[in-house]
C-alpha cells in the first residue's frame, strides 16, 4: 500500500507552459516570497527577443492544477569555434544573460520533478549542457551529477525600516564622503528624474554604449532595452533614472540606470554615464535617490548587482552604501571540465588586447557586434 506522501508524489505532474499565456505564471511569481523580476514573463519574452530562441518552462502541478513550482530556460547555440570555454558554449539556461533564476517552488518535490525534467531534456541533446543560476547553494545534492560552482559575489544592501525619513548609511565615513558628493552634484545643478518618452531611453542608451566600450564589455542591444521599457515600465516594474544638469539655461543627461523592481528587490541592471561629467558625481546623487526611493516604497533590498572578480574598485563603491557580498552559484549538468587555475569567474569582458581596441570602434559597430554575440550567449 501507497504512504500518504507516496501518493500525493505521484500526483504530482511537470508540464511545459507558455508564460505569455497562462496567467497562472505570473500569479504564481508575483505571489512567491521570492518571485523575482527575472522570472516575470516580460523579462522572459524580452530575452527570447533578443536571441531569437524560443524558453522551455517548466511547471510543476498538482491533482488539483495548482502550480507547485516553476522553472523557465532558454536554450543558446554558444559562441563558435568554442570561444570563452565550455560555460558559455551550447546551454539550456536558467537564464541566459540574466544574473539569477532557478526554480521558484513552494513544494520541495516539485522543485525535485523539474530538475529532474531538465536533466532529462538535456540529456536528449549531446552537447548541451544545463545550467542554473541560483543566490545560495540550495539545489545541493538535489538531483545526481548536477553540480554547484561558486561564483561572482553580487551586492546587496538591506532597507532596515526604521523611522528616519531617509535611507540613513551606518559607516559615518562612507555616510560623510556621499553626503558631500551630493550635496555637490546639487550645487552644480545636477537632479534626478524619471525618464519619460522614448527620445530619453535613446539619450540614455548612447551614454551605455560609451560606458559598456570603455570597460571592453559587449553592450545589449537597443531591441531588448526597448522590449523592457514597452513592457515592464508600463507594468511598473521597470525605471530609468536620469541625473541631468540644468546649466545656463541648458540639460544635459549625464548618467542614468536602469531599475528593475518586484517583491521585496529592486535591482540595478544596467547603467550609463558620460565619462567626463564623472567628477560632477551623477552617480551617486542618481543612487542616492534610488536608494531612498525604494527605501520609502517599502522594499526590503536594493541589489547592486554582481562584480566579476577582481574588479576591487567597482565592489568598494558599492560597499560604500552599506551594501554587503552575497555569493552567487552556478550549477551545471554535466559537470564542466576543471578550470586550469582556481579562478571560478567567466566574463563576456574582452581580452586585453582587444579590450584596447573595442575601446576605439565606433558606438554603432559596438552595438552591433554586442547583439551579434548576445544572441548566442
Amino acid at each position: 500500500m501507497l504512504t500518504t506522501d507516496e501518493m500525493s508524489s505521484q500526483a504530482l505532474r511537470v508540464t511545459e507552459t507558455d508564460p505569455q499565456t497562462d496567467p497562472r505564471w505570473g500569479s504564481f511569481v508575483a505571489g512567491h516570497p521570492n518571485g523575482s523580476i527575472y522570472h516575470h514573463p516580460a523579462w522572459l519574452e524580452a530575452l527570447e527577443g533578443e536571441s531569437g530562441q524560443k524558453g522551455v518552462y517548466l511547471s510543476c502541478v498538482d491533482a488539483a492544477d495548482r502550480v507547485l513550482a516553476i522553472l523557465p530556460m532558454i536554450y543558446t547555440r554558444g559562441l563558435p569555434f568554442k570561444l570563452g570555454g565550455p560555460l558559455v558554449g551550447p546551454r539550456l539556461s536558467s537564464l541566459p544573460r540574466t544574473p539569477l533564476a532557478g526554480p521558484l517552488s513552494i513544494d520541495s518535490r516539485a522543485t525535485l520533478a523539474v530538475l529532474q525534467e531538465a536533466v532529462r531534456r538535456v540529456s536528449q541533446k549531446p552537447g548541451t549542457r544545463l545550467q542554473i543560476k541560483t543566490q545560495g547553494p540550495e539545489l545541493d545534492r538535489l538531483v545526481e551529477g548536477v553540480v554547484c560552482t561558486p561564483w561572482r559575489l553580487s551586492y546587496v544592501l538591506k532597507l532596515t525600516p526604521s523611522a528616519e525619513e531617509s535611507f540613513r548609511i551606518a559607516n559615518s565615513d562612507h555616510r560623510y564622503s556621499i553626503k558631500k558628493a551630493v550635496n555637490k552634484a546639487k550645487r552644480l545643478g545636477l537632479y534626478v528624474r524619471p525618464a519619460e518618452t522614448e527620445a530619453d531611453l535613446r539619450a540614455w542608451y548612447i551614454l551605455y554604449l560609451d560606458t559598456m566600450r570603455r570597460n571592453a564589455v559587449p553592450a545589449r542591444p537597443y531591441r531588448f532595452i526597448a522590449t523592457l521599457w514597452g513592457n515592464l515600465r508600463q507594468q511598473g516594474v521597470m525605471k530609468l533614472l536620469l541625473a541631468e544638469q540644468q546649466k545656463d539655461g541648458r540639460k544635459r543627461i549625464l548618467a542614468g540606470t536602469i531599475f528593475l523592481q518586484l517583491g521585496k528587490t529592486v535591482s540595478c541592471v544596467f547603467n550609463g554615464s558620460r565619462f567626463k561629467d564623472l567628477s560632477l558625481r551623477p552617480n551617486d546623487v542618481l543612487y542616492w535617490e534610488a536608494i531612498n526611493d525604494a527605501y520609502r516604497s517599502g522594499f526590503q533590498y536594493f541589489d547592486f548587482g554582481e562584480v566579476a572578480e577582481g574588479n576591487s574598485e567597482l565592489a568598494r563603491y558599492k560597499t560604500k552604501w552599506g551594501s554587503t557580498p552575497v555569493r552567487l552559484y552556478r550549477y551545471f549538468y554535466p559537470a564542466p571540465p576543471a578550470p586550469k587555475n582556481a579562478k571560478v569567474d567567466s566574463s563576456y569582458s574582452l581580452g586585453s588586447i582587444s579590450g584596447m581596441i573595442w575601446k576605439y570602434v565606433p558606438l554603432k559597430l559596438t552595438e552591433w557586434m554586442g547583439d551579434q554575440v548576445y544572441r548566442r550567449l
